[in-house]
């Protein structure tokens, strides 16, 4: 099979499909009861792009932290 690059821009997101393999009903039915249902309205996409982007937000934060923090270990190792 052929494989085709893709030249993404900034300017546009590439919407795609996804598709959860070996996920256990009970979970996504517990998902969807406590907080797709009462924070999203039933809007399962609305919520999972969510949890999504607040894990990569949160990410930033931490990797943000962790970097603060090794710079000023370095530069207390200098002095």
């Amino acid at each position: 099979m052929k494989k085709k690059n893709l030249l993404l821009t900034l300017d546009e997101d590439l919407l795609v499909d996804l598709t959860l393999h070996d996920v256990p009903a009970s979970v996504i039915t517990e998902f969807a009861d406590m907080i797709v249902k009462p924070y999203y309205y039933g809007n399962l996409n609305a919520a999972v792009q969510d949890l999504i982007n607040k894990a990569l937000s949160e990410q930033e934060y931490v990797h943000s932290h962790i970097t603060h923090i090794r710079k000023s270990v370095e530069k207390q190792k200098k002095n």
